[in-house]
């Protein structure tokens, strides 16, 4: 017992340092300096031996035949997640600088500007492929040696949970690269030889990357397994450092247009999330006016980015978190709160700011007051220094002043604020992603009226009976007998109401649709509807057509709830390739900046532009 206690005692020395600035370094990380070196080869099977330098990187435990106590177990994990850190700041600028919703400033610098104009070249600091295969290396030489059988003194599986994450945490990074590149060279095999490097790989495109881990995360045994718990390291959860292997999953699927299996992981996280049977609705955060005077307003959405990442709570926003570290001279510092803050560090200059586009579509909305019945609209034109017209997200978010003084330079700057980004942690999944990729999947699996539920009123079993099941013919209701959202409750109007007091009741397993969080009691909203075109009478083609509209208020209300956390640009490639429509995803990039030159000079309609590439050896 005093030896396990030591054991693991040491081991969270080590977690406990491995986000906050200090390196230390794994005993077996460094001991024998194996090279990760993953090299790839080109579609005809070239050579690829120098895709990497050697060097750069190492493989966990490498002078080990096999990992097989729990001090391999925990630190081969950590390590892992350590090299997760250096893809951190990528994963959400390559998904923000290339979408509609920021613009570049002059003083965006050169590699960032070049990411948000698609003129990325080989030295791009944000183009670097090493660090995704670094991850895969490390997770793939894990899944080959990790003794899976081997259990302990109370006949548990030492490494079933570190395993299922491992082979979560690879599929993930898969397809991140995938994404970010359109295709790359496929290795499921650790590389640790020269010989091995100069092999020859196939090239995997977005598809086929998914479709085979659905294969290999899509085992029961995989999906049902505990993540691993290493209680709270430096104030955090650690199991928020974890991705579930179901969103994984159901990202796959969503990737591969396999919509209803998607639609099917969303949900069984949903529900699982806290234990089957448990509860996991969208709450109530949100940003709402009081009264009718429009002067005075409450919020708890902002709060969800901020204090989320120390709670334990089973209703806490935040799933997946990257740890960064404390230090910029160390380690793996997030250099994102500085691209959209001005501070000391950026002389008080931000690289990114609210497209035209965004700032268009937050002041379209219409927001709905709803007091015991009475339905009224905030004015299309209110003023202040928070400029509240239309969803409230945005301004409660995002602050914006002129002249503020420089105290570097004597001068003046324009003061910027992105409130997402006071944490210096990578937000990766949140709840309301889960719902609103629920909503993506349901509408292109046929069910464009469930997807809007989702929006506008929030879903729970009775919304399903009543608002969804009626529309539907009974030959196509297959997958809705699998969905329930046990205990949940939609909001509701308090007969209790008094002037001034919300007009919301807080049972603790309220849900809402989603676009309440900014635009007040949506299902009043007569400006929200669900879309229907008389014409149609067909209803096969009014769910055709009620597909591509929902589809725009889905992709519409990704841009008002997760601006700035880097999903834009993917949400916007996904819709493209689905559609075949390459004019959609030009005209929306290029539209950016409303009327003025987006500073885009290669041709978005090509799609081999909408993806990076590599020294000739990745990418389309």
């Amino acid at each position: 017992m005093k030896i396990q206690m030591k054991i693991m005692n040491k081991i969270f020395h080590y977690i406990s340092n491995l986000f906050s600035g200090k390196r230390y370094l794994l005993p077996s990380l460094y001991g024998r300096g194996w090279g990760v070196g993953l090299l790839m080869c080109a579609l005809t099977f070239s050579s690829c031996s120098d895709f990497f330098d050697q060097d750069s990187t190492y493989i966990i435990d490498a002078q080990k035949e096999h990992l097989d106590n729990a001090t391999d177990t925990i630190y081969s994990l950590t390590g892992i997640l350590n090299k997760v850190q250096a893809i951190a700041d990528r994963t959400i600028l390559l998904g923000e600088a290339r979408g509609d919703l920021v613009t570049v400033t002059d003083a965006t610098p050169a590699d960032l500007r070049a990411v948000a104009n698609f003129t990325i070249n080989d030295d791009n600091k944000y183009n670097n492929p090493v660090d995704y295969y670094a991850i895969i290396n490390n997770c793939n030489y894990f899944i080959a040696k990790a003794d899976t059988a081997l259990k302990n003194n109370r006949n548990q599986f030492i490494f079933k949970k570190e395993y299922t994450e491992v082979k979560a945490i690879r599929a993930w990074t898969y397809l991140q690269l995938v994404t970010t590149y359109g295709r790359v060279p496929f290795v499921t095999e650790p590389i640790m030889t020269k010989e091995e490097s100069d092999r020859t790989y196939p090239m995997y495109d977005i598809k086929q990357v998914c479709n085979y881990f659905l294969q290999d995360l899509g085992d029961s045994t995989l999906i049902n397994s505990d993540l691993p718990n290493y209680g709270i390291i430096k104030g955090l959860p650690s199991k928020n450092f974890l991705f579930p292997v179901r969103l994984v999953l159901a990202d796959l699927n969503l990737w591969a247009e396999n919509y209803e299996q998607a639609a099917i992981y969303y949900h069984d996280y949903i529900i699982n999330r806290n234990g089957r049977g448990g509860i996991y609705p969208t709450q109530l955060d949100l940003v709402k006016w009081m009264d009718t005077q429009w002067d005075g307003y409450s919020y708890s959405w902002p709060s969800i980015f901020k204090k989320t990442e120390e709670s334990t709570a089973s209703d806490n926003e935040l799933i997946t978190m990257i740890p960064m570290d404390s230090i910029p001279s160390e380690g793996h510092y997030s250099e994102v709160r500085n691209v959209f803050n001005t501070n000391a560090q950026n002389n008080y200059q931000a690289s990114l700011v609210p497209s035209e586009s965004l700032i268009k579509l937050s002041r379209s909305q219409v927001y709905c007051f709803n007091d015991l019945g009475e339905v009224s609209y905030a004015p299309s034109n209110i003023a202040g220094s928070k400029n509240m017209t239309g969803d409230l997200r945005l301004p409660m978010i995002w602050t914006s002043r002129e002249n503020y003084s420089n105290p570097t330079t004597g001068g003046t700057y324009t003061y910027q604020s992105i409130d997402k980004y006071s944490t210096k942690h990578i937000h990766i999944y949140r709840r309301t992603l889960v719902y609103l990729r629920l909503a993506e999947a349901l509408n292109r699996a046929g069910y464009p009226r469930y997807a809007f539920q989702i929006l506008s009123s929030g879903v729970n079993t009775e919304v399903l009976q009543d608002s969804v099941i009626p529309h539907y013919r009974a030959d196509s209701l297959k997958i809705l007998e699998k969905f329930d959202f046990p205990g949940s409750r939609l909001t509701s109007i308090s007969s209790s109401y008094v002037a001034n007091s919300s007009p919301y009741r807080s049972f603790t397993v309220n849900t809402q649709g989603i676009h309440s969080r900014g635009c007040g009691f949506t299902p009043a909203n007569e400006y929200y509807q669900m879309p229907y075109n008389p014409e149609i009478k067909d209803s096969l083609q009014q769910i055709a057509w009620q597909q591509d509209q929902v589809e725009e208020m889905i992709i519409n209300e990704g841009a008002l709830e997760f601006a700035f956390e880097g999903f834009r640009y993917y949400d916007l490639l996904r819709v493209a390739l689905r559609r075949n429509d390459p004019t959609w995803l030009s005209n929306k990039i290029h539209g950016r900046n409303g009327t003025s030159p987006s500073g885009i000079d290669v041709d978005l309609k090509d799609k081999n532009n909408w993806f990076l590439h590599w020294k000739g050896r990745i990418g389309l």
